[in-house]
């Protein structure tokens, strides 16, 4: 079998960082090979969230051995991706900068329903084809998952913040367990999920299944005390329960399954499934082996679809919703790619994958450049921007749609509010682009473009040229591409307009 056969998944966990590797063997995924460390970087968040210097520095030689492991795949065979933690970090930037340097690959910073997504499809794909209704949870060191679907379709995905971590060491200082303490954590864990009863009810599912670590830990443990194995009951949490309190620590606890890196977990995660056998009415909770990684699988083979299909449905759902004028969008989109493709910058300099991946996100935010026009009708822009920096976009990473969020905020307006980002080549070249396209659509009709072109320069200046004609014919948009000639020529970038 060919190295072109070989897909890795690298999940970035709160707990543990996960790398799975196989091969594709007739379209089935064959693992060849699974590593896991414990790097709980979920704990290394100071009190105003950032990452601490030793957090940063286990992920990264975490991320380099990794990295080594994965030497000679290309990037179409890798997928990874963080999830709570370092969407919590507000120091993630300096994090991701070393951290993809060292893997080798980009790492995504996915959503809390993106990452609900992969999850329930890790799980579909690991169980047997059925239309039975399931809720699938995943306890996670700083989040929790709830997801409802049928065989491979998600249908209701959320994320909430609260984790074995967070809660280990929040009401379990150093270890400490108490009957009170039990109490205390799966009221405050209650008061979280509580808003899961609306979505969630036992009404809307006939199967519970729990995927990832917590659940695994509680099944692990109940298997070696003689429970059935793979199923989780609420007589089950309860003997545990009782096993933890007489412990008192965690570090005096001795339970065949219980692996010594759950130890320190253990409190916060049983508190939180406590809580949702509660709230759910769950009886039984079957576990699986899938899992978010095994989701990121399951994109790789496209077996979910590709995700730039997912994006674009993502972009259509977004317009529909917002009211957005899809056919003039979709017309500033196929301006917009054209000039892009003449900006030096742009596709004859970058590789042909990222050269297609920078006219998607062209295109994606000439479609949602008017997202916010429903808000406001002046500032629509910067509504927009918002819109798309808090959304919940299925395919998306939470870098992908700031850049998208980027490009909308800036495509009309002064530069200045983006002076900082316009030192990154690509977005310049994409902004510059969007922004010259939004200008010759202004009268929302297909413009005429012949005749006008962008060059570049010695010394970096850009240089748009059209025909004197061209000027005389439309000079509505001749004057507004002068007026944007002078904006750029406040910036570094300067670029003139010339008419010949």
């Amino acid at each position: 079998m060919t190295s072109e056969n070989r897909l890795a998944a690298i999940d970035l966990g709160s707990n543990s960082f996960r790398l799975e590797i196989g091969m594709l063997d007739h379209g089935e995924f064959q693992r060849t090979e699974y590593i896991k460390e414990t790097v709980r970087q979920g704990a290394g968040l100071d009190a105003d969230r950032n990452l601490t210097a030793a957090a940063m520095q286990a992920g990264w030689d975490c991320l380099a051995r990794f990295g080594e492991r994965l030497s000679g795949f290309a990037p179409a065979q890798v997928r990874a991706v963080a999830t709570q933690t370092l969407r919590e970090a507000r120091n993630r930037d300096v994090f991701l900068e070393r951290a993809n340097a060292v893997l080798g690959f980009p790492i995504d910073v996915i959503s809390g329903r993106e990452e609900a997504r992969l999850i329930y499809q890790g799980v579909a794909h690991t169980l047997a084809p059925s239309e039975e209704r399931r809720l699938v949870i995943d306890i996670g060191g700083r989040s929790t998952e709830l997801i409802l679907g049928q065989d491979f379709r998600p249908r209701v995905m959320e994320s909430f913040r609260v984790g074995s971590i967070a809660w280990s060491t929040r009401y379990f200082a150093e270890g400490q367990f108490s009957r009170r303490a039990f109490e205390i954590a799966e009221i405050a864990a209650k008061a979280v999920l509580d808003e899961a009863l609306d979505a969630y009810p036992p009404s809307h599912w006939d199967v519970a299944y729990g995927s990832a670590g917590t659940v695994g830990a509680i099944s692990d443990v109940l298997a070696g005390a003689g429970w059935p194995p793979g199923v989780i009951t609420q007589e089950g949490l309860d003997w545990l329960l009782e096993k933890l309190v007489v412990a008192q620590s965690a570090d005096r606890v001795k339970l065949p399954g219980m692996r010594e890196d759950r130890k320190a977990v253990i409190g916060g995660g049983l508190s939180i499934t406590r809580a949702l056998f509660s709230l759910l009415g769950i009886e039984t909770l079957k576990t699986t082996d899938g899992g978010l990684r095994h989701g990121l699988l399951c994109d790789l083979r496209g077996t979910t679809g590709s995700t730039s299909d997912l994006r674009l449905k993502t972009v259509l759902r977004l317009a529909s919703k917002f009211g957005v004028d899809r056919v003039h969008g979709q017309r500033v989109g196929q301006v917009a790619s054209a000039l892009f493709a003449q900006l030096p910058s742009a596709p004859s300099t970058l590789p042909e994958i990222e050269s297609g991946r920078s006219l998607r996100k062209i295109k994606w935010a000439a479609e949602l450049h008017e997202i916010g026009s429903h808000i406001s009708h002046s500032d629509y822009h910067k509504h927009g921007a918002y819109i798309l920096d808090n959304a919940d976009a299925m395919g998306f990473s939470l870098p992908e749609l700031h850049r998208l969020s980027l490009l909308v905020l800036g495509h009309r307006g002064k530069l200045r509010k983006l002076e900082a980002e316009l030192a990154n080549d690509e977005l310049r070249a994409q902004l510059l682009a969007l922004r010259l396209a939004v200008i010759l659509c202004h009268a929302r009709r297909d413009p005429d473009l012949s005749g006008i072109t962008l060059a570049s320069l010695p010394g970096g200046k850009l240089q748009l040229t059209c025909a004197a004609r061209w000027a005389q014919e439309f000079p509505q948009s001749a004057h507004l591409l002068r007026e944007e000639s002078i904006a750029w020529q406040k910036t570094p970038w300067p670029m003139d307009f010339i008419e010949i």
